[in-house]
């Protein structure tokens, strides 16, 4: 319960908490279409995210007088109610939240439900990491998570300057991972899940080091030392740059 997780600010039982409201505010919003707290004076990505961590820090708080049964027995239920509401979301309507990491300003629901379900494998990843427990890290549970990330690729490379064509590659080693690559088109950065491009460079990471990274729990500077970046090296280290959570 009171084991430190890889999210510095949390351990367990806060990150338990955390993916409690976030089945909470799924079903008031999304279900509900209530709104508590609306962000006000939202003029930039980082104004969102203060707005966002000022909310997880208040929640996390309060529920410190919940006893670890309770917030098990919470997400229990709410975890169930929330799953079948996300089941009648028509997939390609535009959800109740973009998925801003990705520098979308609007999302179809099928991207806002693969963004709810990498928030789900995150934080149960960091309370098995902190307790010592393995089990999800499997192709089955592990690619969709890491599928879903490498949407904010193409963002991560927004305002770096390319030739046409150029292709940056990131492999995810083991047979729970894969290859993802983009490539530089007149407009942008264009993801292509093609695995027989030639890459101009590419960053080689195992699962391991991937999660913890593309969350922001490791920073690029501290695994410099656990990838490979083969090729252009100042692309392929702008690979390490992805993020792919609200920070």
């Amino acid at each position: 319960m009171n084991m430190q997780t890889v999210a510095k600010h949390w351990k367990v039982k806060d990150v338990a908490a955390h993916l409690l409201d976030g089945n909470l505010r799924g079903l008031s919003t999304s279900r509900d279409n209530y709104f508590g707290e609306k962000p006000e004076n939202i003029h930039s990505y980082q104004d969102l995210v203060d707005f966002l961590n000022q909310l997880n820090m208040s929640w996390t708080n309060a529920t410190k007088r919940l006893s670890p049964q309770v917030i098990t027995d919470l997400l229990e239920s709410t975890g169930k109610a929330y799953y079948e509401h996300l089941k009648t979301l028509s997939p390609f309507d535009d959800a109740i939240f973009s998925v801003a990491w990705a520098g979308q300003a609007t999302s179809p629901n099928w991207f806002h439900i693969a963004r709810e379900y990498t928030e789900k494998f995150l934080h149960q990843q960091q309370i098995r990491d902190a307790v010592g427990k393995t089990g999800i890290m499997t192709r089955e549970l592990f690619y969709p998570f890491i599928d879903t990330l490498i949407f904010a690729l193409p963002h991560t490379f927004r305002d770096v300057n390319a030739e046409t064509g150029t292709v940056v590659s990131i492999e995810v080693a083991t047979d729970i991972g894969g290859i993802w690559s983009i490539i530089k088109t007149e407009n942008g950065w264009n993801l292509d899940k093609s695995n027989n491009l030639q890459a101009n460079a590419k960053l080689l990471i195992d699962p391991e080091t991937a999660w913890k990274l593309f969350s922001k729990s490791w920073r690029p500077e501290q695994v410099i030392d656990k990838v490979k970046l083969d090729g252009e090296r100042k692309l392929a280290k702008q690979a390490l740059n992805l993020v792919a959570v609200m920070a």
